[in-house]
């Protein structure tokens, strides 16, 4: 959107959702493999509806969790758009063979204060590292914004992605975005200000969970990093 106030100066305000909680994943890391998601809660969906913008481009990766996170949201009432691009860009990291692995296990085997499955230069064996999944989501936030310079964009996508987008928001730095919990279904915003001369980011808000006055829907978190308690093993 134009600044009226501030001519050449274009906000483009993107709104980022993490997929719905996965139930069927068994406790194991999943990263790319494309696993349903539970979107039953509907009052979770109606609050999150409520604090999206009407009007704007909606792009997912191409994962079937976001679409169905998606279509949750949609079945609210909400508007539903023509279309919706997939974004193959906007997928979770590629976590090779740790896919799979007991989540729990894997996490008490890295070094105690870790933010992720790994430092972000590491791959995973047959997989990415989190500077590959951060690089693919910056290139495709800056071909997007570029593109729907001035609108609204509402982007469903997962904790990597997420935490990637706010790395490049906090100034290039995909180290910072790691520290970030993005919690299942949760709204961040990052708004891009661009004029002949500025290119800034501003973070409105992070990991907002419209639905958490009721405490009977507090069990979107859904643990999937370092926060796994390792007392949860058999």
């Amino acid at each position: 959107m134009s600044n009226a106030d501030k001519p050449g100066v274009v906000t483009t305000r993107w709104w980022w959702v993490r997929h719905a909680p996965v139930r069927i994943d068994g406790g194991n890391i999943y990263g790319q493999t494309d696993i349903e998601c539970d979107t039953g809660d509907r009052y979770v969906f109606e609050a999150v509806a409520k604090v999206l913008p009407r009007s704007a481009v909606w792009v997912a990766s191409s994962l079937q969790r976001t679409h169905q996170t998606a279509q949750a949201i949609w079945d609210t009432g909400f508007p539903k758009p023509v279309s919706m691009a997939k974004e193959a860009a906007f997928a979770e990291q590629h976590l090779g063979q740790w896919q799979g692995m007991n989540r729990a296990a894997f996490h008490a085997s890295r070094p105690p204060g870790s933010h992720w499955f790994a430092g972000i230069d590491e791959p995973a064996p047959g997989g990415e590292s989190f500077m590959d999944l951060y690089n693919r989501v910056r290139d495709a936030i800056l071909r997007i914004g570029t593109e729907h310079a001035g609108k609204d964009v509402i982007a469903v996508g997962h904790g990597g992605t997420i935490k990637a987008a706010i790395g490049l928001a906090l100034g290039d730095q995909p180290e910072k975005g790691l520290a970030f919990d993005i919690d299942n279904c949760s709204v961040t915003r990052l708004d891009h200000i661009t004029s002949p001369t500025v290119n800034v980011w501003r973070l409105p808000m992070v990991n907002q969970q419209p639905w958490v006055a009721d405490a009977a829907h507090k069990a979107m978190h859904q643990p999937a990093g370092p926060e796994v308690a390792t007392s949860k093993l058999a």
